[in-house]
């Protein structure tokens, strides 16, 4: 009796003693595309709760491009900030491939942060660039972090796979599913108790087919999906896997319009999205290192390039239009490259257009924020069957978004949506001023950006043109020598609407 009593004092003294598992929080973004001033909220927030709980900060890609601060430094600012943060994971977006892939293998070194990708391998060997997934471990638990990349930019960003006309880099189209479930047995086998996937996307239809819904239905052993890509906010969609158990799907928009929280406490798992407007967290350290950088931005953008009269078309209800219809946008960046190149026909794709512009003064910083790539305007030779045949593939996605849809100067056509061809494709006689019907024998010179050439933009149509000119000025210096030196430093009415060059028929 007396051994018993003191072996229940014993035990009630050790569950008095014991602390109790604490919660784990995984804070979670995708699509930042260089909003820098969100992460000191991102990592305050993250200090406000690390009193209380267990706490990961991961993203799901597209953070180095897209922005001012990407574009004036290679990306290097936004590494800077990421490294004052403190990631625990982040995947690769399509984004991330807009430098080249040893120039972004630096940035990311500098993030200090795992990098996850279980389908960015090396085209002959298939071994995986980064590791498929880092396991974390929070008091017990072990959490694995899976990356998944969407296979479309192998499309999108061909040069950043191809060293001269070799291809060395892959992002697994045929197999990718499989890739992701082998990271994921790994990573079970390994002790994971959950799997959550940092997935570059999305639930978009694209030419590939592969979505992260489908994704969903064709394996097994993910827990949750923090999907990035279509920026879309999405709280929680919820799609069966290929046992039947409902896994959710979660996005935060794009440029901090949220950040994702996702709790797990005594074995269940929740998510929300938190407004961003909403927060107040500030981490100090991250704060001074991003007004550091805001004022090195200041003094290299503060430079007024002109006037305008008008604002430049970029999103209605939610669409990127220059993805979707010609925009006046479109008409002023593909007259700067027309006039910069003396070509006959210049375009630009949309998806090389990131913002548009209010009326009023416009600063180098808001054109490098419109245009933050690092491109430079090339003039190829182009039949013009060759032509027809680029508008007719660009515009096979309409009516829905797509990077590739061409904005144009020097030419005009009308574009059917429900058939996905092209008519009354015309170019204009530079010495007559009049449009004339295109040729498809006779030779045109055509000006677009590198990225567009080289196997990117357009779907490859101009890949294996002939390149007469390759330009060493970036495709927004031409625009602002354009606005400062052909137009006076006046944006006028002219632009006001666009100007008729692409007709769409429902």
């Amino acid at each position: 009796m007396r051994k018993f009593f003191f072996a229940a004092l014993l035990l009630m003294a050790q569950l008095m003693l014991a602390k109790p598992q604490k919660s784990i929080v995984i804070l979670y973004e995708n699509d930042v595309h260089c909003a820098i001033d969100g992460y000191q909220t991102l990592a305050g927030l993250r200090d406000a709760i690390s009193d209380t709980a267990y706490v990961a900060v991961v993203g799901s890609g597209d953070f180095v491009q897209g922005g001012t601060a990407g574009a004036i430094s290679k990306g290097q600012y936004v590494a800077d900030i990421m490294r004052e943060v403190g990631y625990d994971a982040v995947t690769l977006g399509n984004h991330e491939f807009d430098f080249p892939v040893d120039h972004v293998a630096g940035l990311l070194k500098h993030i200090g942060a795992p990098v996850v990708s279980a389908n960015f391998c090396d085209n002959k060997t298939g071994e995986c660039i980064y590791d498929p997934y880092v396991i974390k471990q929070f008091g017990k638990t072990k959490i694995a972090f899976v990356g998944a990349t969407t296979p479309t930019t192998l499309y999108t960003e061909t040069g950043a796979f191809m060293k001269g006309d070799e291809q060395v880099y892959n992002l697994r189209e045929s197999d990718f599913y499989d890739a992701i479930q082998k990271a994921v047995n790994q990573a079970r086998k390994k002790g994971a108790k959950y799997v959550v996937l940092l997935s570059h996307v999305s639930e978009e239809d694209n030419a590939t087919g592969i979505t992260s819904h489908e994704l969903i239905k064709r394996t097994k052993g993910i827990d949750i999906v923090l999907d990035g890509h279509s920026h879309a906010v999405v709280p929680h969609d919820t799609v069966r896997n290929i046992t039947g158990k409902p896994v959710v799907v979660t996005q935060t928009g794009t440029q901090f319009a949220y950040i994702g929280k996702l709790l797990i406490r005594n074995g269940k798992m929740s998510n929300e999205l938190l407004p961003f407007n909403t927060l107040t967290q500030r981490n100090e350290r991250v704060r001074w290192v991003t007004d550091s950088i805001n004022q090195l931005i200041r003094e290299q953008t503060q430079r007024i390039v002109c006037h305008s009269d008008v604002a430049l078309q970029f999103e209605e209800n939610g669409i990127w239009i220059p993805r979707t219809q010609e925009t006046n946008t479109g008409d002023l960046l593909c007259d700067a490259y027309r006039n910069a190149s003396g070509s006959d026909i210049a375009l630009a794709n949309g998806g090389g257009v990131r913002r548009g512009q209010t009326a009023g003064d416009w600063t180098y910083g808001d054109i490098a924020a419109m245009l933050p790539y690092d491109n430079h305007l090339w003039t190829v030779e182009a039949t013009g069957a060759t032509i027809v045949e680029l508008l007719q593939k660009n515009i096979s996605l309409l009516p829905l978004e797509d990077g590739s849809f061409p904005q144009v100067s020097g030419l005009r056509f009308t574009a059917y949506v429900q058939d996905h061809t092209v008519s009354d494709v015309e170019v204009l006689n530079k010495e007559t001023g009049e449009y004339e019907p295109i040729d498809p024998e006779k030779t045109y010179t055509v000006s677009t950006i590198d990225y567009c050439v080289s196997g990117g933009g357009f779907r490859d149509v101009l890949k294996h043109c002939k390149i007469i000119q390759r330009g060493e000025i970036l495709y927004r210096d031409i625009l602002v020598e354009y606005l400062e030196k052909n137009l006076g430093g006046q944006l006028s009415n002219d632009y006001a609407e666009p100007q008729g060059r692409i007709k769409i028929i429902h």
